[in-house]
């Protein structure tokens, strides 16, 4: 067999539940620009322009991270997502906070989608046996392609425990070599695509381990991959978040061989319009508290975002009013990566939502210098780990009322060179009351006296906002590579 074909592939990549065009940030020299990006509306107009182009010829997947990180996804645990994300005419997905309303929950979404959810590497507890089907085969345009989904490694490792009731995450490395060859052998595929929310690194390590892949669709980690690489003859990309974003492959085929794939990474902007039928089906959700959420609490300085890896200012304002809350000086939360951009002015209830979508209870705890110590080389181990498998990530912990120097290249537990508290040097024996948001923020075996505050994280930005109409939160050295 000696045809030559093209079939396209579309990837969207944690989109974070964002329904509407919202502000994204893009570096400029030393300046960050905030422009108006995605919306489901125009990523359908983008899939049906290139399906139109192509005659159909077209893939469209979705690494995961779908029905979670906005008001109108937590609020509806997912159900509001349902009819605009079948609208988009996907033909499978991954997943990861998608299980944060539990493990019945995603089965119950996954169960209304018109697409699979694939999982090659999540098994039941009890039966070993897997909880999702690890691939599917779509033939289109005259090409058989084998898709393998790899859900995120660490739902059951560093998510909370209700993500994950029941169920066991591997890798998915070990498994991917069979996976293969069935797709090769039995199911006679032309091109096989894995379909990964592991992250970049990670992916980048399984592609070098695991011949037989002709495309990686990665996940995770927010990376804007302008152009592709190539690692063991798998071509890899990434793109981006929010939906700001479509990355597109042009593959062509020779029989069963790639002889070429041309990249694009389709920015989601203010010239592409929004398809009807979609902007319909968006404005039925959002129109019953578009007043309640467009409610301006009060005026920021700073150019909140998430955009920075040791410390970020989005997390500065979050903290501040953690903390304040709270009565301490010190507190933590987690490097989360989503969160749209808030250039300076105005600050409304929908963006609190969008800063931390789980809305959860301010917390306190009891730590000594030496477990505050410990749990940041764990972080800086989850986030720096020189083996890929290893990162456990998000960003690098978050924190307020501390200063932390370390050498990134040292290995693990070696890392922090100096830790201050409140500008003095830390005591190991010392006990510190810190303020907290989830146990991503202060893990549970780290502490003492551990309570909820009878105050949510939104409250409590709300009640900042009172009490300082316009904040800033400004980049302090809170960890600082030296």
């Amino acid at each position: 067999m000696n045809d030559q074909r093209t079939i396209t592939l579309l990837q969207i990549n944690d989109t974070h539940g964002y329904l509407e065009p919202h502000p994204e940030l893009f570096w400029h020299g030393d300046k960050a620009e905030y422009r108006t990006s995605g919306g489901y509306g125009r990523l359908l107009t983008i899939f049906n322009q290139v399906r139109n182009e192509r005659n159909g010829a077209v893939i469209a997947l979705d690494n995961g991270d779908t029905f979670h990180g906005t008001f109108h996804a937590v609020e509806s645990q997912g159900e509001a997502f349902i009819e605009p994300v079948n609208l988009l005419g996907l033909d499978a997905w991954t997943a990861h906070w998608d299980f944060a309303y539990g493990v019945d929950r995603l089965r119950e979404l996954a169960g209304k989608l018109n697409h699979p959810l694939l999982a090659s590497n999540c098994y039941q507890t009890d039966t070993g046996e897997l909880a999702y089907p690890a691939f599917t085969v779509i033939e289109r345009g005259g090409v058989r392609v084998g898709v393998i989904g790899i859900a995120a490694t660490i739902i059951d490792k560093t998510m909370p425990e209700h993500f994950s009731m029941g169920l066991r995450f591997t890798v998915g490395n070990e498994e991917l070599p069979g996976h293969v060859r069935t797709l090769r052998e039995q199911e006679r595929a032309d091109l096989v695509v894995v379909l990964s929310h592991l992250g970049f690194p990670q992916d980048v390590k399984l592609a070098s381990e695991v011949s037989g892949i002709d495309i990686l669709l990665s996940g995770h980690t927010h990376n804007r991959m302008y152009e592709p690489l190539l690692v063991n003859g798998a071509t890899i990309i990434q793109s981006g978040c929010h939906g700001s974003f479509i990355g597109r492959l042009d593959v062509e085929l020779t029989g069963a061989r790639v002889t070429g794939v041309r990249h694009q990474l389709i920015h989601v902007d203010d010239s592409i319009p929004s398809d009807a039928e979609m902007q319909r089906a968006v404005d039925k959700i959002v129109a019953p508290q578009r007043q309640m959420l467009s409610e301006v609490v009060g005026q920021t300085e700073t150019a909140l975002n998430r955009n920075t890896f040791l410390e970020a200012t989005m997390d500065n304002l979050l903290l501040q009013a953690v903390a304040e809350v709270a009565g301490t000086r010190i507190a933590f939360s987690n490097g989360w990566r989503y969160g749209a951009p808030i250039p300076p002015g105005p600050v409304t209830v929908n963006d609190l939502w969008n800063i931390v979508p789980p809305n959860p209870p301010v917390s306190l705890a009891e730590l000594t210098g030496r477990e505050m110590w410990e749990m940041m080389e764990e972080n800086l181990e989850h986030t720096l780990a020189t083996d890929p498998y290893k990162q456990m990530g998000g960003y690098v912990k978050r924190c307020l009322g501390v200063n932390i120097y370390i050498k990134a290249e040292n290995p693990s537990g070696s890392r922090i060179q100096q830790f201050f508290v409140n500008g003095e040097a830390i005591e190991a024996d010392h006990a510190y009351t810190v303020a907290f948001v989830t146990s991503q923020g202060v893990p549970k075996k780290y502490g003492s006296s551990r309570r909820e505050l009878p105050i949510s994280a939104i409250d409590a930005l709300r009640r900042y906002f009172s009490n300082h109409p316009k904040v800033n939160a400004d980049l302090r050295g809170a960890v600082v590579a030296v």
